[in-house]
């Protein structure tokens, strides 16, 4: 029988159905038949910088046949005596993937059919009731067959060119949580078979994958009308948005199993050309998916996406999808990603870290609205989903970024940690203020007796500090521009003249209190010894007993003292367990021990100053108290103290003082830990902890070693001298 030019009205049809996508052809006097079944295989376009992309991952390298794609490529027409199809035709070049990247095979059943009597045959297959007469025969079956689909999709390659008729896009898997905590994947509605309704005549599209209507759908598909001119030379008529349809010209083919991949620092899967790695989540699914992994198929609103098996460049994807009306997203976005590959990144060390956060930086400067993913530093973290409530796969999702987020955590911890330094600083220069000013009374007192007013020994003593801190900031502004020099800091100059504004300015905030009080004092307090009132006695029976009523004789001195030494320790707990619980979630990973090593190196170099600086400030705590009490002191010995039982009364004061600081940082660092790292420090509640006391015990046998100068000084009372003084 001779071809019908003339196209059957498949109106009342649907798309879905299979006897638009088969027909038998009788190969007359070879006694053979054969069935010839249209495939179509979905292909999923990208637009890349040929230039760039080769750069980036190497895609020149994977060239199988023809040739790479270059800047040069662009659409380009052919008038109608020069074309092939008999019009003015448009093309577009493209490379296309040796492998489909989509799953699929062709199940066949052969059978011998019961017809009954051979000569009623031909008038019954002559008459309009043929197909139910037909489907109506029994038969014993007699063969199957199954062919995997890849093959016709090799096959098909051989086409030099194709039309772009239509085009459909697909949305994204949405997801819900389930009671487990896992995710589920949200199904879809069936795709209705005016998604596959597409030409002007309202036919439906020929060849449509039978997995559309077969497949469950997790995904949103849209279809895109064409404008056809086929024969016609002009659109006017029937122009249905898009610009005229182009035709594909392959210029070569390339392999993706040739790709090297994106960077071994990233350990995320070059999705952009591999197919995503999803297996089974528990062994009834394995055993249905035959022990490998789920692959995309055919199906457009399936759960697995295939990868673009077709790469063209950007002046191309314009003429594919381009709208002359009501422009689309595609129209007005049509980039979805830019992937950068910083030079010279080796790891998350301190250089490469700073290279990559000085491009993102400089991105997001550029463009403040774009999403910037760094990946370097990813780390994978498989998620199992539910597909449905008998199949559950787990895919290697990414958690990008990870390295750099917990690199960021450090930096954020370590400018805590200055600050920490100068809250800590600030607390000792006003600790030693308020020293200044108690054991100055006698000139305070002497200078408003003689008409001194309030604002000038406010401006007395505050002069005082602003002096201390300017030399201090002074020396410090040459300590940091050598070691900054030193270690290659090429803003060291400029960052180094902060440093003399910011001990001025810590100097005078740490001195207002001070010289507050100073002005609070009348001329004949100020010249009164500082006598507490008398109170109900009562007896003390032990030297703990009288170490504890000494830190309570002056508790704002005793309260200030500790909150140095608290903070310090705080930071140190911080510290600490920070370094426990990054080396617990990270070890045998990218990440490693970097992370752990770079924490180490720095922020205990910068802890080990506020804990310094808080054992000091309890010592002079203790000193202080020392020097006010010396005739205390010397009255103990005078009544038979020894010097053993002097010291132990100084080290159970300081002992009380340290355990007070360090329990009270132990307890801050601790909730701010807890706060500040939920989800990292899951399953790592008594390494913290046992952090905490260790960062206790620390400043504890800090404050203690420190005792032996105060202890020292206690042999040297003259018990004499202070008795007839007093």
């Amino acid at each position: 029988m001779k071809p019908n030019i003339i196209a059957e009205d498949l109106r009342d049809r649907s798309p879905f159905d299979p006897d638009l996508s088969s027909r038998m052809n009788c190969q007359s006097g070879q006694d053979k038949a054969t069935i010839d079944v249209p495939v179509s295989y979905p292909v999923l376009p990208s637009a890349v910088d040929p230039v760039a992309e080769d750069r980036l991952v190497g895609l020149g390298d994977t060239i199988t046949s023809g040739r790479m794609l270059t800047e040069q490529d662009k659409p380009w027409t052919v008038s109608s005596a020069k074309s092939v199809h008999g019009r003015h035709d448009s093309y577009i070049p493209a490379l296309l993937s040796d492998n489909p990247l989509t799953t699929g095979t062709l199940d066949a059943t052969v059978e011998r059919l019961d017809v009954g009597d051979p000569a009623e045959l031909p008038s019954r297959l002559g008459n309009p009731t043929a197909g139910s007469f037909v489907r109506s025969l029994h038969g014993t079956t007699v063969g199957k067959t199954r062919l995997d689909l890849s093959k016709g999709y090799r096959k098909a390659l051989n086409e030099d060119s194709f039309d772009t008729g239509a085009y459909w896009t697909v949305g994204p898997v949405t997801y819900r949580r389930t009671s487990d905590g896992d995710l589920a994947a949200q199904p879809q509605p069936p795709q209705k078979p005016s998604l596959w309704i597409t030409n002007s005549n309202q036919q439906p599209f020929s060849n449509v994958p039978e997995e559309n209507h077969q497949g469950t759908q997790y995904r949103k598909v849209t279809s895109h009308a064409a404008t056809d001119c086929v024969g016609l030379g002009t659109c006017d008529g029937v122009d249905s948005g898009r610009l005229p349809n182009p035709f594909v010209h392959l210029v070569g083919r390339y392999d993706t199993g040739k790709l090297p991949g994106f960077s071994p620092l990233s350990d995320t899967p070059l999705e952009t050309y591999q197919t995503p790695q999803v297996t089974g989540a528990d062994s009834a699914t394995r055993a249905r998916l035959h022990g490998k992994p789920l692959q995309p198929d055919r199906n457009l609103g399936g759960y697995a996406s295939p990868p673009p098996t077709m790469l063209t460049t950007m002046d191309c994807i314009t003429a594919l999808t381009k709208s002359r009306r009501v422009p689309s997203l595609q129209d007005k976005a049509p980039v979805s990603a830019i992937r950068i590959r910083v030079a010279g990144v080796t790891g998350v060390d301190t250089a490469s870290r700073a290279r990559v956060n000085a491009v993102a930086g400089k991105i997001r400067a550029a463009y403040p609205r774009l999403q910037v993913d760094v990946t370097v530093g990813s780390s994978p973290a498989p998620q199992t989903v539910a597909l449905s409530a008998s199949a559950q796969v787990t895919e290697r999702w990414v958690a990008k970024g990870v390295a750099l987020r917990i690199l960021r955590a450090v930096d954020t911890k370590s400018a805590v940690l200055f600050v920490l330094v100068l809250v800590v600083c600030a607390l000792f220069l006003g600790q030693a203020a308020l020293a200044s000013v108690r054991s100055r009374r006698i000139e305070i007192g002497t200078l408003r007796c003689l008409g001194w007013s309030g604002g000038e020994v406010l401006r007395l003593v505050l002069a005082e500090l602003a002096l201390i801190g300017l030399v201090a900031g002074a020396a410090g502004t040459v300590l940091a521009y050598v070691l900054g020099r030193e270690l290659g800091q090429p803003e060291a100059g400029a960052k180094s003249l902060l440093v003399l504004p910011v001990a001025l300015l810590l100097a005078t905030a740490a001195g207002l209190i001070p010289a507050w009080l100073a002005t609070r004092l009348g001329p004949m307090e100020a010249v009164r010894p500082p006598v507490t009132a008398a109170r109900r006695a009562r007896p003390v029976r032990s030297v703990a007993g009288l170490a504890m009523l000494n830190l309570l004789r002056v508790r704002d001195r005793t309260l200030l003292g500790a909150a140095g030494l608290a903070l310090g320790v705080a930071a140190f707990t911080v510290l600490l367990a920070l370094t426990l619980a990054f080396r617990g979630e990270v070890a045998g990973s990218l990440l490693g021990s970097a992370v752990v090593a770079q924490a180490r190196e720095a922020d205990y170099l910068s802890v080990a100053l506020p804990l310094l600086l808080g054992a000091a400030g309890a010592i002079d705590v203790l000193v202080i108290s020392q020097r006010e009490r010396a005739a205390d002191l010397a009255v103990l010995r005078a009544t038979g103290w020894t010097n053993r039982e002097l010291a132990r009364l100084t080290l159970y004061e300081g002992v009380g003082l340290a355990l007070l600081g360090g329990l009270s940082g132990a307890v801050v660092g601790l909730a701010g830990v807890l706060t500040l790292g939920r989800g990292v420090l899951h399953g790592h509640l008594f390494t913290v902890v046992g952090a905490a006391l260790l960062a206790t015990l620390a400043a504890t046998a800090l404050v203690v070693a420190a005792l032996a100068v105060p202890i020292r000084g206690l042999s040297r009372i003259g018990t004499a001298h202070l008795l007839a003084a007093d």
